[in-house]
């Protein structure tokens, strides 16, 4: 069955040789960014909660607020303080309209 892709947001001609985007010209608002600001974040806890339920791991699931935090110290605050420096105003618009995880 052929899936296509949903949102190709970087073109080849965009990463470097480590391939790592260039720069980002714009806010995305499109796709699973109109829902979450951190839509691979927000799938990565999900993940933990679903390996937890089937495999009816109390561990995995006690864990998962411990990876979310971690996360969000590590990942998502630095991130959301680059943006908020490089976009402004239009940033700041966009979390107020968008959540940060649902």
């Amino acid at each position: 069955m052929y899936v296509p892709p949903v949102y190709p947001y970087v073109t080849p001609r965009e990463l470097s040789s480590t391939g790592v985007a260039r720069t980002q010209v714009a806010i995305v608002g499109a796709g699973p960014y109109r829902f979450t600001r951190n839509p691979m974040y927000l799938g990565m806890v999900l993940l933990c909660i679903a390996a937890a339920i089937l495999l009816a791991s109390e561990w995995i699931l006690a864990l998962t607020p411990v990876c979310a935090l971690a996360l969000w110290w590590f990942a998502v605050r630095p991130e959301e303080a680059y943006l908020e420096e490089k976009f402004g105003e239009g940033y700041r618009a966009y979390k107020r309209r968008v959540r940060r995880w649902i």
